[in-house]
Protein backbone atom coordinates (compact mmCIF):
# COMPACT_ATOMS: atom_id res chain seq x y z
CA UNK A 1 0.00 0.00 0.00
CA UNK A 2 0.82 3.35 -0.87
CA UNK A 3 -0.33 5.06 2.58
CA UNK A 4 -0.59 3.63 5.88
CA UNK A 5 -3.91 1.46 6.54
CA UNK A 6 -6.71 1.68 9.10
CA UNK A 7 -7.21 -0.81 11.40
CA UNK A 8 -11.00 -1.37 12.86
CA UNK A 9 -11.59 -3.12 15.48
CA UNK A 10 -9.68 -6.77 14.45
CA UNK A 11 -10.41 -6.08 11.10
CA UNK A 12 -8.07 -4.43 8.23
CA UNK A 13 -9.83 -1.72 5.79
CA UNK A 14 -8.80 0.29 3.66
CA UNK A 15 -10.48 -0.46 0.26
CA UNK A 16 -13.36 -3.24 -1.10
CA UNK A 17 -11.67 -6.15 -1.40
CA UNK A 18 -12.79 -10.03 -0.61
CA UNK A 19 -12.07 -11.63 2.68
CA UNK A 20 -11.67 -10.78 6.15
CA UNK A 21 -8.52 -10.01 8.38
CA UNK A 22 -8.85 -10.59 12.03
CA UNK A 23 -6.11 -9.52 14.27
CA UNK A 24 -5.28 -9.55 17.51
CA UNK A 25 -3.85 -5.98 19.96
CA UNK A 26 -1.36 -6.69 22.37
CA UNK A 27 -1.19 -4.65 25.76
CA UNK A 28 0.67 -1.52 26.49
CA UNK A 29 0.79 1.11 28.62
CA UNK A 30 0.95 3.84 25.57
CA UNK A 31 -1.45 6.73 26.41
CA UNK A 32 -4.52 5.48 28.91
CA UNK A 33 -3.90 1.74 28.11
CA UNK A 34 -4.01 2.28 24.16
CA UNK A 35 -2.42 -0.74 22.61
CA UNK A 36 1.07 0.30 20.78
CA UNK A 37 1.11 -2.92 18.16
CA UNK A 38 -0.79 -5.09 16.26
CA UNK A 39 -0.45 -8.84 14.77
CA UNK A 40 -1.99 -9.94 11.77
CA UNK A 41 -2.14 -12.81 10.09
CA UNK A 42 -2.10 -15.76 12.55
CA UNK A 43 -5.12 -18.43 14.08
CA UNK A 44 -2.62 -20.06 16.07
CA UNK A 45 -0.29 -18.57 19.00
CA UNK A 46 3.10 -18.07 17.20
CA UNK A 47 4.72 -20.95 19.70
CA UNK A 48 2.61 -23.59 17.83
CA UNK A 49 4.77 -22.29 14.80
CA UNK A 50 2.95 -23.21 11.67
CA UNK A 51 1.46 -19.41 11.84
CA UNK A 52 4.67 -17.46 12.63
CA UNK A 53 6.18 -16.42 8.96
CA UNK A 54 2.72 -15.20 8.28
CA UNK A 55 2.67 -12.83 11.57
CA UNK A 56 2.96 -9.18 11.00
CA UNK A 57 3.62 -7.13 14.22
CA UNK A 58 2.47 -3.90 13.48
CA UNK A 59 3.25 -0.26 15.40
CA UNK A 60 -0.46 1.71 16.12
CA UNK A 61 0.59 5.49 15.00
CA UNK A 62 -2.59 6.61 16.87
CA UNK A 63 -6.20 5.33 18.41
CA UNK A 64 -9.29 7.04 17.27
CA UNK A 65 -12.15 7.12 19.00
CA UNK A 66 -15.48 7.98 18.09
CA UNK A 67 -16.40 11.07 20.41
CA UNK A 68 -20.08 9.89 20.49
CA UNK A 69 -19.43 6.81 22.50
CA UNK A 70 -21.38 5.79 26.07
CA UNK A 71 -20.08 3.84 28.20
CA UNK A 72 -23.56 3.84 29.61
CA UNK A 73 -25.43 3.22 26.68
CA UNK A 74 -22.67 1.20 24.74
CA UNK A 75 -23.74 3.24 21.70
CA UNK A 76 -21.25 4.35 19.12
CA UNK A 77 -18.86 1.57 20.03
CA UNK A 78 -16.42 1.77 17.69
CA UNK A 79 -12.53 3.22 16.98
CA UNK A 80 -9.89 3.01 14.07
CA UNK A 81 -6.45 1.89 14.38
CA UNK A 82 -3.95 3.80 12.48
CA UNK A 83 -1.03 1.86 11.50
CA UNK A 84 2.54 3.49 11.54
CA UNK A 85 3.60 1.28 8.77
CA UNK A 86 1.59 -0.31 5.43
CA UNK A 87 0.44 -3.92 5.85
CA UNK A 88 1.62 -6.76 3.46
CA UNK A 89 -1.83 -8.31 2.05
CA UNK A 90 -1.44 -12.35 1.66
CA UNK A 91 -3.13 -15.57 1.72
CA UNK A 92 -3.79 -14.60 5.47
CA UNK A 93 -4.01 -10.81 5.54
CA UNK A 94 -6.47 -9.23 3.73
CA UNK A 95 -8.90 -6.01 3.31
CA UNK A 96 -12.67 -6.39 4.00
CA UNK A 97 -15.54 -4.36 2.43
CA UNK A 98 -16.98 -1.52 4.39
CA UNK A 99 -21.02 -0.74 4.08
CA UNK A 100 -22.67 1.77 2.52
CA UNK A 101 -24.94 3.98 4.70
CA UNK A 102 -27.49 2.69 2.48
CA UNK A 103 -26.65 -1.19 2.59
CA UNK A 104 -29.56 -3.19 3.94
CA UNK A 105 -28.82 -7.17 5.71
CA UNK A 106 -31.95 -8.68 5.81
CA UNK A 107 -32.55 -10.53 8.93
CA UNK A 108 -31.68 -14.35 8.54
CA UNK A 109 -28.95 -13.59 6.36
CA UNK A 110 -26.09 -15.78 8.07
CA UNK A 111 -23.01 -14.14 8.68
CA UNK A 112 -19.98 -15.13 10.52
CA UNK A 113 -17.76 -14.08 13.57
CA UNK A 114 -14.14 -14.68 14.69
CA UNK A 115 -12.87 -14.07 17.45
CA UNK A 116 -10.15 -15.13 20.51
CA UNK A 117 -12.72 -15.17 23.69
CA UNK A 118 -13.34 -17.59 25.96
CA UNK A 119 -15.24 -20.82 24.48
CA UNK A 120 -17.13 -20.68 27.57
CA UNK A 121 -18.28 -17.89 30.33
CA UNK A 122 -16.45 -19.06 33.06
CA UNK A 123 -13.18 -20.49 31.39
CA UNK A 124 -10.26 -19.63 32.93
CA UNK A 125 -8.53 -18.21 30.19
CA UNK A 126 -9.05 -17.09 26.25
CA UNK A 127 -8.82 -19.37 23.35
CA UNK A 128 -5.33 -20.47 22.15
CA UNK A 129 -6.48 -21.00 18.28
CA UNK A 130 -9.03 -18.40 16.12
CA UNK A 131 -12.63 -19.36 16.47
CA UNK A 132 -15.17 -18.80 14.02
CA UNK A 133 -18.83 -19.07 14.17
CA UNK A 134 -21.89 -18.88 11.54
CA UNK A 135 -24.74 -16.87 13.18
CA UNK A 136 -28.57 -15.89 11.71
CA UNK A 137 -28.53 -11.76 11.87
CA UNK A 138 -32.10 -10.55 13.71
CA UNK A 139 -33.73 -7.72 13.17
CA UNK A 140 -34.03 -5.13 15.99
CA UNK A 141 -37.51 -6.00 16.63
CA UNK A 142 -36.89 -9.54 17.27
CA UNK A 143 -33.68 -8.58 19.21
CA UNK A 144 -35.54 -6.02 21.78
CA UNK A 145 -37.92 -9.27 22.56
CA UNK A 146 -33.76 -10.26 24.21
CA UNK A 147 -32.63 -6.72 25.96
CA UNK A 148 -35.52 -4.18 25.23
CA UNK A 149 -35.01 -0.44 25.02
CA UNK A 150 -31.01 -1.40 25.08
CA UNK A 151 -31.02 -1.70 21.42
CA UNK A 152 -30.34 1.46 19.41
CA UNK A 153 -30.41 1.74 15.77
CA UNK A 154 -26.61 1.60 15.89
CA UNK A 155 -26.80 -1.71 16.76
CA UNK A 156 -27.20 -5.15 15.32
CA UNK A 157 -28.30 -8.44 16.94
CA UNK A 158 -27.08 -12.33 15.79
CA UNK A 159 -27.03 -15.38 17.37
CA UNK A 160 -29.43 -17.02 19.62
CA UNK A 161 -29.03 -20.27 17.13
CA UNK A 162 -26.57 -21.95 19.83
CA UNK A 163 -23.56 -19.69 19.23
CA UNK A 164 -22.74 -16.87 20.27
CA UNK A 165 -19.45 -14.38 20.98
CA UNK A 166 -18.28 -14.49 24.58
CA UNK A 167 -15.66 -12.55 26.48
CA UNK A 168 -12.78 -11.72 24.94
CA UNK A 169 -14.22 -11.70 21.64
CA UNK A 170 -14.85 -7.64 22.06
CA UNK A 171 -13.64 -5.65 19.15
CA UNK A 172 -13.82 -8.74 16.20
CA UNK A 173 -15.65 -8.53 13.22
CA UNK A 174 -19.46 -10.07 11.70
CA UNK A 175 -19.10 -10.20 8.43
CA UNK A 176 -21.50 -10.45 5.81
CA UNK A 177 -21.33 -11.76 1.87
CA UNK A 178 -22.73 -9.28 -0.08
CA UNK A 179 -21.69 -9.16 -3.87
CA UNK A 180 -19.86 -12.15 -3.51
CA UNK A 181 -17.60 -10.00 -0.90
CA UNK A 182 -17.08 -10.10 3.00
CA UNK A 183 -18.31 -6.91 4.47
CA UNK A 184 -18.40 -5.51 7.64
CA UNK A 185 -21.44 -5.78 9.02
CA UNK A 186 -20.79 -5.18 12.94
CA UNK A 187 -18.46 -5.14 15.50
CA UNK A 188 -18.54 -7.78 18.61
CA UNK A 189 -19.76 -4.91 21.48
CA UNK A 190 -21.54 -6.52 24.73
CA UNK A 191 -24.39 -9.50 25.15
CA UNK A 192 -24.49 -12.19 27.46
CA UNK A 193 -22.92 -12.35 30.70
CA UNK A 194 -22.79 -16.00 30.38
CA UNK A 195 -22.43 -16.29 27.12
CA UNK A 196 -25.43 -17.55 26.83
CA UNK A 197 -26.00 -18.93 22.85
CA UNK A 198 -30.04 -18.86 22.72
CA UNK A 199 -29.66 -15.07 23.22
CA UNK A 200 -28.61 -12.58 20.73
CA UNK A 201 -25.07 -11.14 21.17
CA UNK A 202 -25.35 -7.25 20.46
CA UNK A 203 -22.51 -5.56 17.50
CA UNK A 204 -21.68 -1.90 16.57
CA UNK A 205 -23.67 -1.46 13.41
CA UNK A 206 -20.97 -0.25 11.17
CA UNK A 207 -23.26 1.20 8.16
CA UNK A 208 -24.81 4.15 10.82
CA UNK A 209 -21.02 4.83 11.74
CA UNK A 210 -19.68 5.00 8.11
CA UNK A 211 -20.18 9.01 8.54
CA UNK A 212 -17.79 8.88 11.39
CA UNK A 213 -15.48 6.46 9.66
CA UNK A 214 -15.54 8.18 6.43
CA UNK A 215 -14.99 11.61 8.30
CA UNK A 216 -11.81 10.21 10.25
CA UNK A 217 -10.41 8.45 7.24
CA UNK A 218 -10.20 12.09 5.29
CA UNK A 219 -8.39 13.80 7.57
CA UNK A 220 -5.70 11.64 8.64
Amino acid sequence: MACPGLSMGRTLSRAPGPGRCPCRTTPASTSAGAPSSARTGWSLPPTAGSDEENIQVLKIAKVFKNPKFNMVTVRNDIALLKLATPTRFSQTVSPVCLPKTTDEFPPGLVCATTGWGRTKYNAHKTSDKLQQAALPLLSNAECKQFWGSKITDVMVCAGANGVSSCMGDSGGPLVCQKDGAWTLVGIVSWGSSICSSSVSAVYTRVSELIPWVQETLAAN
